[in-house]
């Protein structure tokens, strides 16, 4: 049996998962379909705005999927076949569940954010001690997703567009995306970008049948670690963003209030996990096939990390307009959760005071010193 049919199995592992699993999890949560969505009840033209439910899905994929389902299951790569074993079974039975029972516990609440709906449930205390954590959490993802992204474009463009240049132009995006309504720069923009993105995670696939790629070489289900570190707990805290995050609960509430109807919960919360769990498949397979054995792929890792593999992999397997393509597809993956990680930021704060964003100068009240802040932690 040639050694891509694992790939195509954990592909159809996937995409069963979606469809028995998740129709499981969203009948035990019990959707309404008749029930009025914060989209609805809450319409404010600023980020309680229903969005056709394409683009909401779409929005949710980008939100969640930073850098890693692309990094993580590269050095997760470094264990062997035995990494597609965690990243398929803890995207069916533990990420997508992650994601649909925040998103739609948000709905039910409003459209609140994780703090509020814990303190429902758990306690005033716990709710103060998440909104601290929610906070200070999303601000210094924001950051992070501003030098990955800004070191990949550093690396395509002319010396005078060098790394502050583009954590420059990154920051500036944030700040708009973070302060203007959801659906004029994020539902404008997130269309180009999924599309770069699908074209990468495709295009790298199909590339590597095209060129008769050896897919994971041996195959061998043993651990391949170069260094013999072993599988458990490693691989399942390298791998974690594109198996189970938790993260993912503070980006769901922006889309539970964008949503028409209860109903779409599981193709938006539960099927852009299992979306960003074939991303995962695809960059731990790039990282066991395009390299001829983990030795090698360590070699790349250490000449300029997951970074370096991207850019490689990406050349190599499909030429210099196709390469820069799967890159940028790479670049918008941080770049599409840094800005809601700042926007889920603002929202969080707000909540907490209870302070209207319906206008522009109290959302500026929160975005200023949150992004001066930003700045000097980067």
């Amino acid at each position: 049996m040639p050694n891509y049919v694992y790939f195509l199995l954990s592909v159809v592992a996937l995409i069963v998962g979606y469809i028995i699993y998740g129709s499981l999890v969203a009948k035990v949560f019990g959707v309404q379909p008749n029930r009025a969505t914060p989209a609805h009840t809450h319409a404010d033209g600023v980020d309680y705005v229903e969005m056709p439910v394409w683009k909401v899905w779409l929005v949710q994929l980008l939100n969640i999927a930073g850098v890693g389902p692309v990094f993580g299951p590269i050095l997760g790569a470094l264990w062997g076949p035995s990494a597609l074993v965690w990243i398929v079974i803890g995207t069916i039975f533990a990420g997508a569940v992650h994601d649909y029972m925040a998103g739609m516990l948000s709905i039910r609440y409003g459209g609140a954010n994780v703090p509020t709906f814990v303190g429902y449930n758990l306690g005033n205390a716990a709710k103060q001690v998440m909104r601290v954590f929610a906070v200070v959490l999303l601000v210094l993802v924001g950051v992070v997703f501003v030098a990955a992204p800004a070191a990949l474009l550093a690396k395509l463009t002319p010396g005078w567009m060098n790394l502050t240049f583009w954590v420059c132009v990154i920051f500036a995006y944030y700040f708009l995306a973070t302060i203007m309504p959801i659906d004029k720069i994020i539902g404008r923009f997130y269309p180009i970008f999924g599309a770069i993105l699908i074209f990468m995670a495709v295009g790298i696939t199909v590339m590597m049948f095209i060129n008769g790629t050896e897919f994971y070489n041996s195959a061998q289900w043993v651990n391949q670690n170069p260094k013999g570190l072993p599988i458990f707990p490693l691989v399942f805290i390298t791998i974690a963003c594109g198996a189970l995050s938790g993260f993912h609960a503070t980006q769901s509430p922006l889309m539970a209030r964008c949503m028409a109807n209860e109903k779409l919960g599981k193709p938006v919360f539960y099927g852009s996990m299992v979306a960003e769990g074939f991303i995962g498949l695809v960059w731990a397979t790039v990282g066991m096939s395009f390299y001829h054995g983990p030795d090698a792929l360590a070699a790349a890792l250490a000449a300029g990390g997951p970074g370096n593999v991207v850019t490689e992999s990406s050349f190599a397997l499909m030429g210099a307009v196709g390469g820069v393509l799967a890159i940028l597809g790479v670049v918008v993956l941080p770049i599409t959760s840094g800005d809601t990680a700042f926007r889920a930021a603002r929202l969080t704060i707000a909540e907490t005071f209870n302070y209207s964003q319906k206008a522009v100068s109290p959302r500026l009240l929160i975005a200023v010193p949150m992004f001066v802040i930003g700045v000097i932690l980067s």
